[in-house]
């Protein structure tokens, strides 16, 4: 088995969700729901964003990007699950899947680079707010978000060629996409170089951007504690409770899932994992940054009202 040749896995089957044909109805019904609410709801945040002059800000172009990352994210592996729950059939091609796992490991370590350069906004905003026009711009937003794009895009170009590399003894992926723990756990020998690679490498590219936000908020909060006005005590907390909570979901997965050793690995517990951040954290996200933003609030509302929708809505 051990002396198999790849290439003789030319399909996987994923498992999905559950193993329990009766629960494949339940699934669907919870999911679909909840994947249209992150798709319209991220559409609504980004044409906002992006449209209303009131808006036209650095913070609100990555608020913009941000959006557009959770309905990728979403969109790369929810509608294929979707599709296998309500079917027999849950193949997916080796080239497919190969695709898959580019993708959203690539659109997954971009959320974080963006976490980050919202972080960087908010210590500027609030820590230097004089020079914040000199320091934060469009254009320093858009060079930050093009590389991160060319960094996470060449980190997951590497992980993707080493796991096409692999000899597997199986093609029964337990997940409802292609990701990289469980196809490393397919392997015929231990994937000694795949995995040093996600403690490392994986590490200063996924991780890096959790260590600069923690940077971010420590000066932060230094600068807040001198602060003597308590409404510019207030306005300091409300601009960042809401980018801390996305981060603190973020994170919070992201560490459960990828960064523990193979040995501790647990199936069933990855894939409720993998749904929270591919469905649920896409979903809040728009609600929790419009809830408590005044200004995407009104913006949302000026939008409806272009759509011919009620502003009560």
């Amino acid at each position: 088995m051990a002396a198999r040749n790849r290439t003789e896995v030319t399909e996987f089957v994923l498992l999905g969700l559950s193993n329990w044909p009766e629960m494949q109805p339940v699934i669907f019904g919870t999911v679909l729901p909840m994947y249209l609410v992150a798709v319209m709801g991220n559409a609504l945040l980004m044409i906002a964003a992006l449209s209303d002059p009131k808006l036209q800000t650095p913070m609100y172009f990555l608020l913009s990007q941000l959006s557009f990352i959770d309905i990728s994210l979403t969109t790369i592996t929810v509608p294929q699950m979707l599709v296998h729950t309500l079917s027999v059939n849950r193949i997916i091609s080796f080239n497919c899947c190969m695709l898959q796992l580019f993708f959203f490991m690539a659109v997954g370590s971009m959320e974080g680079h963006l976490l980050a350069a919202m972080a960087y906004d908010r210590y500027v905003a609030i820590c230097d707010p004089l020079r914040y026009s000199a320091i934060i711009s469009h254009r320093l937003c858009l060079r930050i978000t093009l590389t991160s794009w060319v960094v996470v895009s060449l980190n997951s170009l590497l992980y993707s060629v080493l796991v096409t590399r692999l000899t597997f003894c199986g093609n029964q992926v337990t997940h409802f996409f292609c990701d990289i723990t469980p196809l490393l756990k397919l392997s015929c020998t231990r994937p000694v170089v795949n995995e040093m690679l996600i403690f490392t490498e994986g590490v200063a590219v996924v991780v890096s951007p959790f260590f600069f936000i923690l940077g971010s908020y420590a000066r932060i909060g230094v600068a807040i504690t001198h602060m003597q006005s308590v409404a510019a005590l207030r306005k300091a907390l409300s601009t960042c409770s809401s980018h801390i909570l996305v981060v603190l979901l973020l994170y919070g997965s992201v560490i459960c899932v990828y960064l523990r050793p193979s040995s501790s690995y647990n199936l069933d517990q990855e894939r409720q994992v993998a749904i929270f951040y591919t469905v649920v954290t896409p979903m809040l996200n728009p609600l929790i940054y419009s809830l408590r933003n005044q200004e995407v609030k009104g913006a949302l509302r000026r939008l409806f009202r272009k759509l011919c929708i009620p502003s009560n809505f």
